[in-house]
């Protein structure tokens, strides 16, 4: 499993520990900044990470801003991604098993370092189902396509 992460200044602490937690589980990981707690603007990092998962060089993402939510705003914009904002773990797991997302967005203002991590355990373990779903999925697609002419 290949993962782009990427964040903020505001998340860039949460992603550091994302980061040593991956490496610890052996799991294959590219960073795409912000490497320094230097103000910056969350959508330069969204589009790198939206761009490589969308390009399918990476299966998944891992996004974290100060909230998750402008973040993730600006990566479903790029066409193919499906960024969900994730707080708790049913949601980690449902965005997965349902929505197929691919991206989970994560605010480290508003999370705290044990759950983040079993927020992003439980989104990377965590297969989409297919089935009735798919056909849902499909129709976010045909959407994206229609509005990104």
């Amino acid at each position: 499993m290949k993962i782009a992460l990427g964040s903020d200044h505001a998340g860039l602490p949460l992603k550091k520990q994302i980061i040593d937690h991956l490496e610890s589980k052996k799991i294959e990981i590219k960073d795409f900044g912000t490497y320094t707690e230097d103000s910056c603007d969350y959508p330069d990092y969204a589009m790198k990470v939206a761009e490589n998962v969308a390009s399918k060089e990476f299966e998944l993402g891992i996004l974290i801003c100060g909230t998750g939510i402008g973040i993730s705003i600006a990566a479903n914009k790029v066409p193919g991604v499906r960024a969900a904002l994730c707080g708790d773990t049913f949601s980690a797991h449902a965005c997965r098993e349902h929505n197929n997302a691919n991206i989970l967005a994560l605010g480290q203002r508003v999370t705290g370092q044990g759950l983040a991590l079993d927020i992003v355990d439980t989104f990377l373990n965590t297969e989409f189902e297919a089935g009735r779903h798919e056909r849902r999925v499909n129709k976010i697609s045909q959407i994206e396509e229609k509005y990104s002419k």
